[in-house]
């Protein structure tokens, strides 16, 4: 079992930016897949990024790509998503999964272990 803790969300203005944390405890996930998602109100969960065990992999939707950078340190057991030029589209709780191997499709909303979310509001 693994249990995530996102951190790091906030309000930010229009073009700022903010680093997305997210701590596993439970057992080491350092053999596991991890994604980036969110879901503003009124809206289904959608995938943001993803990066694969070893960190030599990231996989990014179209409508973060060249803003936002995944990356993990898996000495610390620690996810990061990197925000940078942020609009106000990208408000939303955001939350951080774990996917142990055999491994699902990049993005799928089926990866077992999920985190509480983090809020992230962007005001224009």
């Amino acid at each position: 079992q693994v249990h995530l803790v996102e951190s790091g969300g906030g309000l930010v203005q229009a073009g700022g930016s903010l680093r997305l944390s997210c701590v596993a405890s439970g057992r080491t996930f350092t053999g596991y897949n991890m994604g980036w998602f969110r879901q503003a109100p009124g809206k289904e969960r959608e995938f943001v990024a993803a990066i694969n065990w070893s960190g030599g992999s990231t996989y990014y939707s179209d409508s973060v790509k060249g803003r936002f950078t995944v990356s993990r340190d898996n000495a610390l057991n620690t996810g990061y998503l990197q925000m940078n030029s942020l609009k106000p589209e990208d408000t939303a709780v955001y939350y951080c999964a774990a996917d142990p191997p055999p491994f699902r499709a990049w993005g799928s909303l089926e990866y077992p272990y999920w985190g509480q979310g983090t809020q992230v509001t962007v005001s224009s």
